[in-house]
């Protein structure tokens, strides 16, 4: 018997569909609950999927969402569904997929991803051949809701696809899409490529049998009238280039032929599409040779992309001049990454997968100004392709960038700007006779009235920096230094930002030659802090840590401290422990201790006392956490990172006056946790810390040291073995003196290890080796082992004879603990 809702249980179920869209809070809580007590009944389900697949009569916004609560349903407690829900739920959406709504359609493509991507497709064997058969019906909308549905899947699990896992589907499937890219209907042919595209990156074999029937196949819809098609196509061109460049060879003239045009598409997501193809192509060998012929008709095209286009003028509120009152919303500011004072390490942001809503199948930001665009990416395909061709670029750029730069209307004199700034890396040497001329322009369009324009000229100027610098102060680096200072101040946000990372750009080239201007520079900077939003607070404070690193010492003048102190040790008591805007303060004030030495002094302990507790705090919710991960929240390990950053940061500036605070505090015991922790970066900065410890003062780190050594030769054996001979002696003569623990073990193998990578490194200290290895009373079996086979090594080595003349040295008692021990 197939089932069927209760009449009052279906009411109940739409009563809470439609008490769901309602935008009151309230009503909002109790759905919640009542979905919470509905999860109990193990049927409720089959009650969404009913009202998705076979309640026409309802309006389709209520029965897409009714699928879009089961799927979320399907991603928490799939595996506690009963077998018989789990049965009918697959089954309907099968037979549903060619529903005559694309809503219908998209949501239900998105129920079965869902529940394949739980049971990874294994559990589900009929799941492919059943949609792939249904790619064959008459009925358009049952082609469509397949296509969709395979689509989703391709993007989700195509590693698993081109796996033995399931039988290598791809090699029925692949040469299936391929037959539709003929199709009459541009939606299934642009699904089609779509799900072919997913394979190329993973090179999957069932794709690269049949590589040339793809490549000609997307020859043949070049001239696609759909959009989406094209962008298809061109998507599929870029990715070829990266893995099967060697089957494009013989088409590249007309390939390129094709990018030109279709970097013009007047749909401005074909046309950054066919962008990325010469950002590709710059990072290929074979580059120069096949452009060269081309940068007469390319550069052109790439300078026209580098204009805003309105839709961005409108969004980036181009009109609007001063908002520099307006308090920035949360989306404002992106995650940033911690920077690790020894090594800059790329944190992935972790994007979660939750963002999908209905919108799977269309694009999800064409409306809002995405972060990568047509502008971005023509800027660097620019920037890359200045790199390859150098100053052979200018004769094509040249003739068109005096037009753009005195153009009457900004926003082309802003995409002139942007093209000078793109470029400098490359063309440098050939820019060099004409920047007499420009940097006193672009200087003056720092005062533009069109924000935009003074904005990117702070980001050109910054570009330059490295000429302006090698010039005489007086000639450009001072007039810009003026103006870029009142950019700071300007009453534009965006300017504000601009004008800040320039500054910093400006100082780390310029570096003491900012000495004389430094009052002039941290009165303004000061100024700034009453002035700024949130978001550019936080670049504010990097130009500040970035002046404390290029002028170091010359900072610690009380005139300087007096103006600079004061605002960031107030910020520093505004935050709270949680409070991620420490971080980036916590670096600034880092490079500030290291600069001002001994001025750092008067503020050096709440400072120091901050960081010790941000650590402590994290190394006990990582416990807590390690512990009952059910109950405890990760802990954001950023805060330990930065604050053992801004410790190192206080022992190098501090020196020896850093070493009553670490005698008063606890410092040590948390560095050896921090060793231990699980993420690199956490060790690596522990490490630094360590270092600047040593230097700052020995007598507390002393103790530890040994066991540290002895540590680092069991990790990395190879780095540290070839050093033996320098510490082995005073090593031994201090682990002899520790009872035997848990750390004298670890050091000690460190040490054998180490021994056998660089026997030599021990002969001449060999008598203080064995002395050592005495002082342990129970080594575990394996130690034991270890020290068993390098005495026996050595005295097999220097034979008997010499063994005995060398072990008349020995003090008796050593002697008979060796013997006893160890038969030698």
């Amino acid at each position: 018997m197939e089932w069927q809702p209760d009449e009052q249980g279906l009411q109940q179920v739409l009563q809470l569909l439609k008490d769901s869209q309602s935008p009151n809070t309230v009503t909002q809580r109790a759905v919640q609950q009542k979905l919470e007590q509905l999860n109990q009944f193990p049927d409720f389900n089959n009650y969404l999927i009913f009202v998705l697949t076979r309640l026409k009569t309802e309006d389709e916004p209520t029965r897409s969402l009714s699928g879009l609560i089961l799927k979320n349903n399907v991603k928490a407690h799939y595996t506690n569904f009963p077998p018989t829900v789990a049965e009918f739920i697959k089954q309907e959406c099968l037979n549903n997929i060619g529903d005559p709504s694309p809503l219908i359609r998209a949501t239900i493509g998105i129920l079965i991803t869902t529940i394949a991507s739980k049971g990874e497709l294994q559990t589900w064997p009929e799941l492919l051949p059943q949609l792939c058969n249904l790619l064959n019906s008459e009925d358009y909308n049952t082609c469509e809701g397949s296509f969709g549905a395979l689509q989703k899947i391709c993007e989700d699990s195509s590693e698993l696809l081109d796996s033995d896992a399931l039988n290598r589907p791809l090699n029925i499937m692949i040469p299936k899409f391929l037959q539709f890219f003929k199709h009459c209907s541009p939606k299934i042919r642009s699904h089609a490529i779509a799900c072919v595209n997913q394979f190329i990156i993973g090179r999957a074999q069932a794709l690269m049998d049949n590589i040339d029937t793809f490549i000609e196949s997307l020859f043949a819809l070049a001239a696609d009238e759909d959009s989406e098609v094209r962008k298809n196509v061109c998507r599929a061109l870029v990715m070829l280039l990266e893995v099967r460049i060697d089957r494009l060879i013989p088409h590249m003239h007309s390939i390129i032929q094709y990018m030109l045009q279709r970097t013009q598409d007047p749909d401005e997501n074909v046309a950054l599409e066919a962008c990325e193809f010469w950002l590709t192509l710059a990072e290929q060998p074979i580059c120069k040779e096949m452009l060269s012929g081309h940068l007469v008709q390319l550069i052109p095209i790439l300078v026209n992309g580098m204009k805003y286009s309105e839709i961005d003028i409108i969004l980036l509120k181009g009109d609007v001049e001063e908002d520099e009152a307006v308090p920035d919303s949360d989306q404002d500011i992106k995650p940033r990454f911690h920077k690790s004072r020894t090594v800059t390490l790329q944190h992935e942001g972790g994007e979660g997968e939750e963002g999908e809503d209905i919108e799977d199948d269309d694009d999800d930001d064409d409306d809002t100004l995405s972060d990568w665009n047509l502008r971005k990416c023509s800027a660097a395909a620019l920037d890359v392709l200045a790199n390859v061709f150098r100053d052979d670029l200018l004769p094509h750029l040249l003739p068109l960038l005096k037009g753009l730069l005195f153009h009457p209307d900004w926003v082309i004199k802003e995409s002139g700007i942007l093209v000078l700034g793109a470029i400098a890396e490359g063309c440098m040497q050939g820019m060099v006779p004409y920047l007499p001329e420009l940097i006193p322009h672009l200087i003056q369009c720092l005062c533009d009235k069109k924000a935009l324009v003074r904005s990117i000229a702070c980001w050109t100027l910054s570009r330059y920096a490295h000429w302006v610098v090698s010039q005489p102060p007086d000639s450009f680096l001072k007039p810009l230094m003026t103006e870029l200072l009142k950019r700071i101040l300007d009453g534009n946000k965006r300017v504000q930002e601009a004008a800040c990372s320039a500054f910093a750009t400006l100082e780390e080239e310029a570096c003491t030659e900012l000495v004389p201007y430094l009052s002039f520079i941290l009165d303004t900077l000061v100024f700034a802090f009453g002035k700024y939003q949130h978001k550019n607070l936080l670049i504010l404070y990097d130009a500040i840590g970035t002046l404390a690193d290029s002028v170091g010492h010359h900072l610690n003048q009380p005139e300087y401290i007096q103006k600079l102190m004061p605002p960031l040790i107030a910020k520093w008591n505004e935050l709270k422990d949680e409070d991620k805007d420490l971080f980036p303060l916590l670096e600034c004030l880092s490079s500030v201790a290291t600069a001002l030495q001994s001025g750092f002094l008067p503020y050096c302990e709440p400072v120091y006392q901050r960081c010790v507790t941000l650590v402590q705090k994290t190394l006990a919710q990582a416990m807590m956490y390690n512990q009952h991960p059910d109950q405890y929240e990760a802990p954001d390990k950023d805060f330990m990172i930065v604050a053992l950053d801004l410790l190192s940061g206080l022992a190098e500036g501090l020196g020896g006056n850093v070493e009553q605070l670490v005698s008063r505090s606890n410092i040590m015991t948390l560095l050896f946790q921090c060793m231990q922790d699980t993420m690199p970066e956490v060790r690596q900065s522990s490490f630094a810390l360590l270092g600047d410890l040593t230097k700052a003062c020995f007598v507390h780190v002393k103790p530890c040291i040994a066991i540290t050594i002895g540590r680092l030769g069991y990790v990395c054996p190879q780095e540290v073995a070839p050093q033996l001979q320098h510490f082995i002696r005073p090593w031994c003569t201090s682990l002899r003196n520790i009872r035997d623990n848990e750390e004298k073990d670890s050091a000690f193998r460190g040490i054998c290890v180490m021994i056998g990578v660089n026997p030599a490194g021990v002969v001449q200290d060999f008598i203080f080796f064995c002395d050592a290895v005495a002082s342990w009373v129970n080594p575990k079996d394996d130690l034991r082992d270890m020290f068993y086979k390098i005495l026996h090594g050595f005295k097999d080595q220097v034979g008997e004879e010499n063994w005995q003349q060398f072990s008349e040295q020995f003090p008796p008692l050593l002697k008979e603990r060796l013997s006893a021990c160890y038969g030698v």
